[in-house]
């Protein structure tokens, strides 16, 4: 539960509750639910109830602050039929806090210093909100059952969590293994189909995400090992690879830093440079490979006497317009020979006026040469946001079969020799 007007506002982004469901998926708990709850006493402990009978445990984030809109504890206390107090120990804390900050604390601050007979604080070394940890007692409709309360604060609340509340829960020892594969050129209706009765499975769960650079697919296993839980996955991520072959750009294990479709196309590069032009997509592609020593430079512009320059041909432009593909095609010669690289790269996007959403793109390089157009819907940020990731896909479809090509024509060679030395 995140507790809240702010978040059900949208004046902040409620990030303590994917922390919390990361935490947890890790640790093999399965989440049933989250919820937002304004600052209303009744609504967070009527939420609080529901929960309960829910679920085995209810964590809390924020509501924790000395104000009188602060009513997470209050909401507690009304489920539990107990009344806060200040505690001793707490409220010396407290105040031994206040002043080795050299600051007076305020009467308001006590309610900082509550418990209620079935709580334990849960210390907060980096503010003055302390966590409650709650087991209802005997006689208590949810005996047994667990309440934890978590300062708001994203560092306050993510260190309470982890140094605090989970060596309290004595969670059984499991292990959690997920693999996403990451793929484009594909919709995530599409992807389902090829997947088939592989997202019916419960454990290793199969999972699609749709994502601004295609669909994501996260094959999830636990077990009470991490080789268990890998062996458990596997044959499931086996069938998907062979479901999306040549539609995944990379394998992202949990704990990887996080793959980009530009990291994917840099590694294809294998070592070549990288020279761009954007015609209309104001420097969403280029943005993509910021500080990748592969891209030795990039121009960007919209105006046509600039593009001129950059290898677009006045007959192109009267013939074919600015956003075509022989214009893409020219361009990215024009990124090849202007910056002195390997490859070319370069987008043309129609972001407004009346060829909005029309797209081109092109690559070209030593014996390589693709280009593609589409017409993405949209308003003017989704288009060039659509044209990057466009230009993306290209560039690694073209490049990955560019390798295939080099790899098989490697392999007959080889084989050829081999069959000569007989």
């Amino acid at each position: 539960m995140s507790v809240g007007t702010e978040l059900l506002l949208g004046e902040i982004v409620d990030t303590n509750a994917a922390f919390v469901a990361r935490e947890l998926s890790l640790r093999g708990v399965t989440l049933q639910r989250k919820a937002t709850v304004g600052d209303n006493l009744e609504r967070i402990s009527g939420l609080i109830r529901e929960s309960l009978s829910r679920a085995d445990l209810v964590i809390l984030g924020g509501g924790l602050g000395p104000t009188d809109d602060d009513l997470t504890r209050e909401g507690i206390a009304a489920v539990a039929h107990e009344t806060p107090a200040e505690d001793p120990e707490l409220l010396a804390w407290l105040s031994n806090l206040f002043t080795s900050r050299e600051r007076t604390m305020a009467p308001i601050n006590r309610k900082q210093a509550w418990l209620i007979p079935s709580a334990s604080a849960l210390p907060n070394p980096l503010g003055t909100a302390p966590g409650w940890f709650v087991t209802l007692p005997q006689g208590h409709e949810f005996a047994g059952k667990r309440i934890a309360a978590l300062p708001g604060p994203p560092r306050e609340m993510n260190r309470m969590f982890r140094e605090e509340l989970l060596p309290r829960l004595n969670l059984p020892t499991w292990a959690f293994y997920a693999v996403t594969l990451h793929t484009s050129g594909i919709g995530e209706s599409d992807v389902a189909t090829h997947l088939g009765d592989l997202t019916k499975i419960a454990n290793p769960s199969v999972a699609t995400y749709a994502r601004k650079t295609g669909t994501d697919v996260r094959v999830a296993a636990s077990a009470k090992s991490a080789e268990e839980a890998r062996q458990l996955a596997e044959p499931v991520l086996a069938q998907a690879r062979t479901a999306l072959g040549r539609y995944i750009w990379a394998e992202e294990k949990t704990g990887d830093p996080p793959a980009t479709l530009a990291g994917a196309v840099i590694k294809l590069l294998a070592g070549r440079s990288l020279g761009l032009v954007e015609a209309g997509s104001g420097g969403t592609l280029a943005l993509q490979f910021a500080g990748a020593a592969a891209l030795k430079g990039a121009a960007i512009s919209d105006d046509h006497a600039t593009l001129l320059t950059l290898g677009l041909t006045p007959i192109t432009l009267s013939r074919d317009g600015a956003c075509s593909e022989a214009a893409a095609l020219e361009l990215a010669h024009g990124a090849r020979e202007r910056f002195g690289t390997g490859i070319g790269l370069s987008v043309c996007a129609a972001a407004e006026g009346e060829q909005q959403g029309q797209v081109a793109i092109a690559i070209v390089g030593e014996g390589l040469e693709r280009v593609a157009s589409v017409n993405w819907p949209g308003d003017a940020g989704q288009v060039r946001e659509r044209a990057a990731s466009t230009a993306l896909n290209l560039a690694f479809r073209a490049l990955s079969a560019a390798e295939a090509d080099q790899t098989q024509a490697g392999q007959t060679q080889a084989n050829q020799t081999q069959a000569g030395q007989r």
